[in-house]
């Protein structure tokens, strides 16, 4: 029943869905289950930044079996960030030359932690997330085929409390609109998208809103598509509950706004599709390559790679980003910046979530859209990509090209 013409794009749901269903998925699809794409590292160890209650959830279901390190493919496990078989036995001779080079690394500790904080600077200078430490004894893979994103049975107070942070604290709204959500299970999904809720805002906090809105709509989907139907101790059953996409979704139970709430995963949709359009130039360098250490293999899934890239750049109506931050520009720098504070903020929500698995998915999909806005933001810079050799001014390591492709599989 969704249907028609999106609110700030030229593009309607017709032309999104015609194209996603016949030309992208079923190769997006082969690309995600292939051994690049589906070894996600992550810390699921962390603790909540926000508040101390830091209990998960017992359910079984809420559980994420780690990967273990032994069947993690060669290419994967040797570095995060080695794109071929040359950069990993040139970064063993660099290894040796660091260490026949070697000179008193004695630091003071206040020299220490200002090192910590100029590092900490320049890798959040242009992130739009708080990215997980890989290196950490704590950082773990997970096989993202092995963990599907379902219904764990995780809810009530705890779940809300997450999604109250994330709208009351983190998103752009009117000023005179106190609470986006109220409790209990029937009002627990309000989203605040009425157009004359959002008469008085700017264009950018209303895509802001509407890309929180869109991810909450598609996590409830597919807890929806994948929801527990049976459980006895001898089989568990997954599948479609109608009736719990229905209270989340339909028209009349939701007074109107289920169906906004589905536009905003195709707005959510067409910005992740935008990023996807815009990155060619980094992955088309012939430096990159999607390393496991199957040459044949990985060389295949590149070539799938860059179709859907080039599948992405050919679509014809694609989100004009160039509408966001276009007026004075010392305002639009400021609202740049509070826009990425913003969802780095929500990033680190995260790791406050009680269900182990939802955790693993809401890292990997807010990254995901972290990378996209990133890619976004960054377009003088990818122009300046050069065609062969490293590329210094952007950047993209392992996690957020994983991320990225997942993030956008979910859609």
């Amino acid at each position: 029943q969704v249907t028609g013409h999106l609110d700030d794009c030229t593009c309607d749901v017709e032309t999104i869905d015609a194209f996603n269903n016949y030309k992208l998925f079923h190769r997006l699809n082969e690309l995600l289950e292939s051994d690049y794409f589906r070894y996600y590292k992550v810390n699921l160890k962390k603790p909540c930044p926000f508040w101390n209650d830091n209990s998960h959830c017992g359910i079984r279901d809420c559980a994420v079996k780690p990967c273990p390190y032994d069947k993690v493919p060669d290419g994967i496990r040797s570095g995060s960030y080695k794109y071929s078989e040359e950069a990993n036995n040139l970064a063993e001779e660099c290894e040796e030359a660091k260490r026949l080079g070697a000179v008193d690394g004695f630091l003071s500790k206040e020299t220490q932690e200002a090192v910590l904080q100029w590092t900490q600077h320049d890798d959040s200078s242009d992130s739009f997330c708080e990215a997980d430490d890989i290196y950490s004894p704590d950082a773990e893979y997970v096989d993202l085929l092995l963990n599907p994103e379902r219904y764990t049975g995780y809810k009530g107070p705890d779940a809300w409390k997450i999604w109250n942070s994330i709208y009351e604290e983190n998103c752009f709204k009117p000023p005179n609109v106190k609470r986006p959500l109220a409790s209990g299970r029937g009002k627990s999904f309000i989203y605040l998208t009425n157009a004359c809720f959002f008469s008085g805002v700017c264009v950018e906090k209303r895509a802001f809103y509407k890309l929180i809105s869109g991810l909450h709509a598609s996590i409830n989907i597919h807890l929806s598509a994948r929801y527990l139907l049976q459980d006895t101790w001898s089989e568990k059953k997954w599948g479609p509950n109608v009736t719990e996409f229905q209270q989340r979704f339909d028209e009349v139970l939701t007074g109107g706004e289920g169906p906004r709430r589905l536009k905003n995963l195709y707005f959510l949709y067409l910005i992740e599709l935008r990023a996807l359009s815009k990155v060619l130039p980094f992955f088309e360098r012939p430096a990159f390559q999607l390393y496991t250490g199957n040459k044949s293999h990985d060389s295949e899934m590149k070539n799938l790679l860059l179709e859907i890239l080039h599948l992405a750049k050919s679509f014809p109506l694609h989100f004009d980003e160039n509408s966001l931050f276009a007026g004075n520009k010392k305002e639009a720098a400021k609202l740049k910046e509070e826009f990425r504070l913003h969802f780095k903020n929500i990033s680190k929500i995260m790791d406050c979530v009680g269900c182990l698995k939802c955790r693993l998915w809401g890292k990997l999909q807010t990254q995901g859209l972290g990378t996209a806005l990133k890619i976004l933001f960054s377009e003088n810079l990818i122009e300046k990509i050069p065609e062969s050799g490293p590329s210094y001014g952007f950047q993209l390591t392992r996690q957020e090209i994983v991320a990225l492709f997942n993030a956008f599989g979910r859609l």
